[in-house]
């Protein structure tokens, strides 16, 4: 007799059960080593740039915060809700309706008793840990010697005490607040509460336990708004920001008089809780209702209504003199230079003689159109690219200071075509290459820019080519990463430029600083290959024991990671720093609870037409400061953090979080210090406080009737005119500096626009570099020339159009824009000389089809209402102060040199030459057969006008084909 084993119908499902629960533990484990691989890469990328403790401060501050948000709120949900179960009545007759609410959750009665506070906690944990530099500012706060005016607190407790009370006791509130709540659900589930034939019924354990959490949370909202009172000092109020006349005599008061009621009425219901009667708290709670209404509501309109605003200037002088002064103190604008200036609108000859130094410093060339000029001189390949905008520098040469235009020529890997394979992108095109440099104030005879540094390999008058390192590893543009180095032996794979020796195509190398993380072992390689989702990492050959993997160049990105507390200035600009190419970026330390200043939107502040759409990690400010200069070497990507302004107390507060990551200026070398400039961010922000806050005195703060704004940009008419960078001389000062300025025009008044004349002149000395190496005394003074309403001094807008319609200029434009031919405006720069305000233009040439190189050909000049458009800026001066302008020339015109040497031979003195006999034919060819085109066209004779139209044309193209010849 044979038995059979019945099938077990459990094993089928044991063993689903077990794959199920390995798989979830293989995802787990999968995910784990995912998050771990991003997190040990980040900390290899700190370790390798020495801010290894920058990152693991994060890490703790976050954790930390986590584990105590999530404690703070798990915790108490956790225990209200054991208590409310556990003092439940034990006999109770319940409702049919609860019996049945009860048969569904008790099956989940356990999962919800723990699973509620983990939900709960893991939001309040994340919410937490995004709040840590909250909480560390409050725990390092330094105090500023400083005191509000109304209360007489240090500012310091409103930038780093104030932040931190009011997250917590939010914190707090949300806390107690869902424990209230979950008290009410468990304790009305368990019978605990019961609501029936018209009455309410509560458990004596229910009332203690109810009446305690009611109790505490009106505690902490008495403690809340107690602290209102102080928020007042950072909240807007009438027209400015802080507590005005109503803030300071009604609202104030009646915050501290609804916190003292909340605290009652918290008292009135501890005692519910041991006395058991309800009315009292009730009671007091309504009182509470109706005392925030009349006193939080009610009494502040009616001090608005019956006296603020049938007296407003009186009632409101004190407080608008609070935000004067506070606002200035917060954006750095207390000090400011403040000169009246009556501007001279006549010309005469020998008005410029004092001015020499700055009309012959003046930049012509335009950062923002030279671009096209050095892509095809200068770029040598389709890989390189060059900057849309260039920048403004300035060197030393031959012992003198030259304002320069410079770039670095990076990779462009959008355009490897048909190399653009991993093993390229990745191990042979690593690096852009070299620095160049242009004269500011010169051009060529061509009209093209005087390089001061240039060509593959690079030469030129800025650098040493002993000790001199051109190639650009750390880029704006450079590739997403990069894997280089190899043993010493072996044949470089990295293209350093197109030309070789001896008829190679290109010149490798091969990197030899400290860049990037090693990636020579098997587990970093891996890890690597998972951060960037690319299975050669792991396998290809290239990757040997010396590799490094650079990542993150970006120098913006990298000095955001070491110093996550700074916005920085949207223009980092390279400088050839001691042999080294280096980025130089601001850092700006802000807040946004300075007492009595001024918001602003950093956005909108340095959006212009050269920053149209700024990206911030910080938006909402008022109060800001240039506290850091950072550089990153642009060969091995190292960053330096120099505390620039050491008085600062959010960078001091920041220095005790992040001890050891700054270096005192006192370590910055001369050369580097001769590079540092005023940044531009920094300046754009303060004109924006100035158009409101350059008066003094309440008086005119009330009245309006002073409010200026910057001009729009002549060149984009929907975005405001950028700030420029020049060497010049203020009225008062004894030379020229390295300056930075901008205009002020009439603040636009309802749909009528603004008149476009001129109010003020703002230039900051932007030139940290002292003659001993040390920082300039002079650097960063503001100084405002406020025009008086003797003169009316036209706007830049006004100016352009004056160009635009003269009919002298209009005939030359229209000489120059024969054929296929257009016409580029440069920067309209605005220079304080000769007693007024001068306007100088440069005008560019380019085709309107093709290949488009443009070249510099006149130069427009406007003093008062006076215009001159000639072909030099010391001719259109002459001609437009009547003879000898008594400048010196600024746009010396040079022979032109090779490419590959670099360097300019000196500059002539200034004077057009006279023009050839075949040139002086061709002109009057051309002025004739515009003269006949014109009478044909007022004529009706189209025939005769397209016959003179055909010899201008030819007479136009014989010039172009003559200027070209002169400029070889």
């Amino acid at each position: 007799m044979t038995s059979t084993s019945s099938p077990n119908p459990a094993a089928p499902r044991t063993s689903r059960r077990i794959v199920g629960v390995s798989l979830v533990i293989l995802a787990a484990l999968i995910a784990a080593f995912f998050v771990f691989a991003s997190l040990y890469t980040e900390f290899l990328w700190f370790d390798q740039l020495g801010f290894t403790n920058v990152l693991t401060t994060q890490w703790f501050a976050t954790a930390l915060m986590f584990a105590l948000g999530f404690l703070g709120m798990a915790a108490p949900l956790f225990v209200v809700i054991q208590l409310a179960y556990r003092l439940r009545p034990v006999y109770v007759r319940l409702s049919s309706q609860l019996d049945r609410y009860q048969e569904v959750i008790e099956p989940l009665r356990r999962l919800a008793m723990w699973g509620m506070p983990v939900f709960f906690g893991l939001f309040a944990g994340f919410s937490a840990a995004s709040q840590w530099k909250t909480v560390w500012l409050w725990a390092n706060g330094v105090a500023t010697d400083s005191v509000d005016p109304q209360f007489g607190l240090d500012t310091g407790f409103y930038m780093f005490a104030m932040p931190f009370y009011s997250i917590l006791l939010a914190f707090v509130s949300a806390v107690l607040l869902l424990c209230l709540l979950v008290t009410v659900l468990v304790s009305y589930l368990y019978g605990s509460v019961r609501i029936g034939q018209g009455e309410l019924r509560i458990s004596k354990p229910a009332r203690i336990q109810l009446a305690v959490i009611a109790g505490l949370y009106l505690l902490v909202q008495a403690a809340s708004l107690w602290l209102d009172r102080y928020k007042t000092l950072v909240a807007p109020e009438d027209r400015i920001t802080g507590a005005a006349y109503t803030g300071v005599n009604a609202t104030i008061p009646g915050l501290a008089i609804v916190a003292v009621i909340a605290a009652v009425v918290a008292v009135l219901f501890f005692v519910t809780a041991v006395i058991g009667r309800w009315r009292f708290p009730l009671a007091g709670t309504a009182l509470l209702i109706v005392a925030s209404l009349v006193v939080g509501v009610g009494y502040p309109w009616i001090v608005t209504t019956f006296q603020v605003k049938p007296n407003q200037n009186a009632y409101q002088a004190e407080f608008y003199q609070r935000n004067i002064d506070g606002t200035k103190e917060a954006y750095g604008v207390a000090d400011v230079e403040v000169t009246p200036f009556t501007a001279k609108t006549d010309a005469e000859a020998g008005q410029l003689r004092e001015d020499a130094d700055t009309t012959a410093s003046i930049r012509i060339i335009d950062p923002k159109i030279v671009n096209d000029v050095i892509r095809q001189q200068d770029q040598a390949r389709d890989y390189y690219q060059f900057p849309q905008t260039l920048d403004v520098d300035r060197y030393q040469v031959d012992g003198v200071a030259q304002d320069t235009v410079v770039a670095v020529r990076d990779l462009d890997m959008a355009n490897l075509g048909d190399s653009d394979t991993w093993n390229n992108r990745v191990a042979v095109y690593t690096h852009g290459y070299g620095l160049l440099a242009m004269a500011g104030n010169q051009r060529t005879a061509s009209g093209e820019p005087v390089f001061l540094e240039r060509g593959m390999p690079t030469s030129g008058d800025l650098t040493d080519s002993e000790k001199y390192e051109p190639r650009i590893y750390f880029g704006e543009n450079s590739p997403e990463y990069s894997i280089v180095g190899a043993p010493k032996g072996t044949d470089p794979v990295e293209i350093d430029y197109p030309r070789g020796a001896e008829g190679d195509a290109n010149t490798t190398t091969t990197f030899d600083g400290d860049g990037g993380p090693a990636i020579g072992d098997t587990f970093t390689k891996l890890l690597y290959a998972l951060k960037f989702q690319s299975e050669q990492i792991l396998f290809s050959n290239l990757v040997n024991d010396k590799s490094q993997i650079l990542y993150d160049r970006d120098p913006k990105t990298r000095v955001q990671k070491v110093a996550p507390y700074l916005e920085l200035d949207s223009d980092p600009y390279p400088s050839v720093v001691d042999g080294r190419i280096v980025w130089i970026v601001d850092g700006y330390t802000t807040s946004d609870s300075y007492p009595y200043s001024k918001s602003v939107s950093l956005s909108e502040a340095i959006a212009d037409s050269s920053t149209p759409t700024p990206t911030l990690a910080i938006d909402e400010i008022n109060y800001i400061r240039n506290s850091v200069k950072a550089t990153v070497d642009a060969y091995d990507g190292h960053v330096t953090l120099y505390a620039w302004d050491e008085t600062d107390p959010v960078l001091k507060t920041w220095q005790k979080v992040y001890p050891s990551t700054l270096k005192p200026i006192s370590e910055m070398s001369g050369d580097l210090m001769s590079h540092v400039r005023y940044p531009t961010d920094l300046f754009k922000v303060q004109r924006d406080i100035l158009g409101i806050y350059h008066i003094d005195d309440s008086g005119s703060f009330a009245q309006l009737d002073n409010r200026w704004q910057t001009p729009k940009d002549p060149r984009s008419k929907e975005m405001l005119q950028p700030p420029y960078y020049l060497s010049m001389k203020m009225p008062g000062q004894d030379s020229p500096r390295f300056s930075m300025f901008s205009t002020f025009i009439p603040a636009s008044s309802g749909s009528g626009g603004s008149r476009d004349v001129l109010m003020g002149y703002l230039a900051v000395d932007s030139d940290a570099g002292g003659e001993d190496g040390k920082r300039s005394d002079g650097y960063g003074t503001l100084r405002l020339l406020e025009i008086t309403d003797d003169t009316t001094v036209p706007g830049p807008g006004q100016v352009q159009n004056t160009f635009d319609s003269d009919p002298v200029v209009a005939e030359k434009l229209n000489v120059l824009t024969i054929g296929k031919s257009e016409v580029a405006y440069g920067n309209l720069l605005t220079l304080p000389v000769g007693g007024g305000l001068l306007y100088v233009q440069p005008v560019y040439v380019q085709s309107a089809d093709n290949t488009q190189v443009p070249k510099l050909r006149k130069v427009l000049v406007a003093f008062g209402g006076n215009v001159a458009f000639e072909d030099t800026l010391t001719a259109a001066l002459d001609a437009l102060f009547g003879g000898e302008a008594g400048a010196a020339g600024g746009d010396g015109e040079v022979e032109p040199t090779n490419p590959d040497e670099g360097g300019t031979t000196p500059p002539d003195d200034g004077t057009t030459p006279p023009p050839s006999d075949a040139e002086a034919d061709a002109l009057a060819a051309a002025a004739q057969a515009l003269s006949d085109r014109d009478a044909a066209l007022k004529a009706g004779d189209l025939a005769a006008f397209a016959e003179a139209d055909k010899r201008l044309t030819e007479a136009v193209e014989t010039l172009i084909a003559l200027d070209d010849a002169a400029g070889e």
